[in-house]
Order: structure tokens, then C-alpha cells, then sequence
């Protein structure tokens, strides 16, 4: 089982960013998808999930509004659409497949 992030990296505060996070070695459209963020010194928090499907989805109160999850089961990649980023939204960002696997993660920092 693989699950590899991409697409981080360093934004000016208010701007945009899209991660990926493309999943082998299981069935991607039978399981739920999540992302999860760790900030320095803090405890690792999920951000958002999205079902099987992609009919149903879920967002921190924190990111509600910002922050948009999505999948593509063609092509086993989840997404995580992030807009009016904050100094706050900086942390690893990981993909998690609920069937226990983490990738290994993807830094977004909003610095300007």
C-alpha cells in the first residue's frame, strides 16, 4: 500500500494551494480518504474527509468555507482544494486512507 502527497509548499497569506494524495495497493473506491494537519507543538488534527464515493464530505469548523475535499476514483487521488490561506493553516499536511495508512506527509507554510 502506497499513499504519496504532493503539491505543498510556501504561500503568501490569502493565497491558494491544491494538494494531491494518490493512493495503490488497495481498493481507493471502497475506502473513506481524510487529511490531517500537524502544526508545530501541536497535536495532529483532521482537516477534512471525504466517503467512498465522494458524495459525502466533512471539514473542521476551522477550514469550513476555505477549504474543499475531493476524489477521483479513476484516478486513485484524493485532493485538497485550500483557498484564503492563513499563517495559521501552516502545518504537514497527511493523507490518510481509513484503512489504517498515513502518507508521509507534505509541509504547506503561509508566510509572507
Amino acid at each position: 500500500v502506497h499513499v504519496v502527497e504532493s503539491g505543498g509548499g510556501l504561500v503568501q497569506p490569502g493565497g491558494s494551494l491544491r494538494l494531491s494524495c494518490a493512493a495503490s495497493g488497495f481498493t481507493f473506491s471502497r475506502v473513506v480518504m481524510s487529511w490531517y494537519r500537524q502544526a508545530p507543538g501541536k497535536e495532529r488534527e483532521l482537516v477534512a474527509s471525504i466517503s467512498s464515493t465522494g458524495a459525502i464530505t466533512n471539514y473542521a469548523d476551522s477550514v469550513k468555507g476555505r477549504f474543499t475535499i475531493s476524489r477521483d476514483n479513476s484516478k486513485n487521488t484524493v485532493y485538497l482544494q485550500m483557498t484564503s490561506l492563513t499563517p495559521d493553516d501552516t502545518a504537514v499536511y497527511y493523507c490518510y486512507a481509513r484503512i489504517n495508512y498515513w502518507g508521509q506527509g507534505t509541509q504547506v507554510t503561509v508566510s509572507s
